[in-house]
């Protein structure tokens, strides 16, 4: 681990190369870099699966799904509209400038400095470089030491495929903080909203611009009109895939009182399916402990918990829950819960969602269950990043879509060509 000092020599070397890069980093070459990060990454792909594996206890299955295919999706996305996202944009002229031509030309904002999640190790400390490479910058990635197979694994292939374009700093705080410290051209950042305003400060000092992508309550809401089949299996995915530790996983259901008793049957099925081969392990003994605590808070304030299997303490497996009889006292009604349990919320009027809804921060996404009507509703009555209708986690996964939220949860990451607009200027 580098201390302060050999951490800004390195960001320096990073720096000085920014002139020549906004010269001689073109089309060609950022293709070409592309290309050579998506061969690394499938040569290093079971190894990949393995790092993940050690950190999170995540399936190989659900390692290659959710980490690895995302990436390469990504690079193949990048590379076929790179020329487009990368021309010059012809501006009309105004009553005013007549008689003038004007147009936006993109150039990299120079060098970019990442500091990714343990959730998902590989995916979100992959994902914006490569959004950053294909917009001409070099970077500089902070992995989480959370997650320390996967960190390393990440030191030894970003510099193997992207020589002289990135620098992989491993290590806790105190290398975050010295990172902080440089004057980078752009920092994107993906944790808590806590942390995240510790990066806003530092970013501050050297009024650096910031992309954070924050966490939070994502509910869904059902309507009177739901398919219960569909809702139960997009619900149950939700919350199985990474063990619920997403921030876009649903975290709480809105549900007319008459569907309480078969919504959570049909969950009950969907999440016995869906866990048969296996899930992932909650990230440390210390979130492990959290998601004990909150179902302790819970209970003891007259909350009905359900375990929907066996845990499995001494690996930090642990099985769903549906907690019904929750309210706004309890600590899982207000933490992000980032894990799995389920509270079940009925109501009999769909204004004691939205009002309850409205009366928190502003989600990251609101998922809804039912037809025109309830989505009308939610869309006119509520705010919140994005909107996902009879499903969960797609909005976050389409690479066509910004990707973002509202208030707190506004400075986020962006895909595709809105990550390649982010990382220009």
């Amino acid at each position: 681990m580098d201390d302060a000092n050999a951490i800004k020599t390195r960001v320096d070397g990073l720096l000085s190369g920014s002139a020549d890069r906004r010269s001689g980093f073109g089309l060609a070459q950022r293709k070409a870099a592309l290309v050579r990060l998506g061969e690394t990454i499938l040569a290093y792909r079971d190894e990949i699966a393995r790092a993940v594996g050690t950190d999170l206890g995540k399936p190989a299955v659900e390692a290659d799904l959710v980490e690895v295919l995302p990436v390469l999706a990504e690079i193949a996305h990048r590379g076929r509209h790179l020329r487009r996202w990368m021309r010059p944009r012809r501006v009309m002229p105004t009553l005013m400038t007549l008689g003038t031509s004007a147009a936006l030309y993109p150039q990299p904002k120079g060098v970019a400095l990442i500091i990714a999640p343990w959730n998902f190790p590989f995916l979100l400390a992959l994902s914006p470089v490569v959004s950053a490479i294909a917009a001409g910058n070099a970077v500089a990635v902070k992995p989480s030491e959370l997650t320390p197979a996967t960190s390393a694994l990440i030191a030894r292939l970003l510099p193997q495929a992207l020589p002289g374009l990135v620098e992989v700093f491993e290590g806790g705080q105190d290398v975050s903080q010295a990172l902080l410290a440089q004057p980078f051209d752009h920092i994107f950042f993906t944790g808590s909203p806590g942390v995240g305003k510790i990066v806003m400060a530092a970013a501050a000092r050297n009024l650096t611009p910031v992309t954070l992508e924050l966490g939070g309550k994502s509910p869904v809401v059902l309507g009177e009109d739901a398919d219960l089949a569909r809702a139960a299996r997009w619900i149950a995915w939700g919350k199985v895939v990474n063990a619920g530790q997403i921030c876009v996983a649903p975290d709480h259901v809105y549900i007319p009182e008459r569907l309480m008793g078969p919504l959570a049957a049909a969950i009950r099925a969907e999440w016995q399916g869906m866990a048969a081969g296996g899930t992932t392990a909650i990230v440390n003994d210390r979130h492990y402990a959290r998601l004990n605590a909150l179902l302790a808070d819970a209970s003891a304030k007259g909350a009905q918990v359900e375990a929907l299997g066996p845990d499995r303490p001494e690996l930090r497996h642990m099985a769903a829950r549906l907690l019904t009889g929750t309210t706004a006292e309890m600590a899982i009604s207000s933490e992000e819960i980032f894990g799995p349990l389920l509270p079940l919320i009925p109501y009999r009027d769909l204004a004691e969602p939205i009002s309850a809804i409205n009366a928190g921060p502003k989600p990251l996404t609101i998922y809804a269950f039912g037809g025109a009507d309830l989505v009308a509703r939610l869309r006119a009555e509520t705010s919140s990043g994005s909107l996902g209708v009879n499903l969960t986690i797609m909005p976050f996964i389409h690479q066509n879509l910004p990707f973002g939220g509202i208030g707190i949860r506004a400075w986020v990451r962006r895909m595709a060509g809105w990550a390649l607009t982010a990382s220009a200027t």
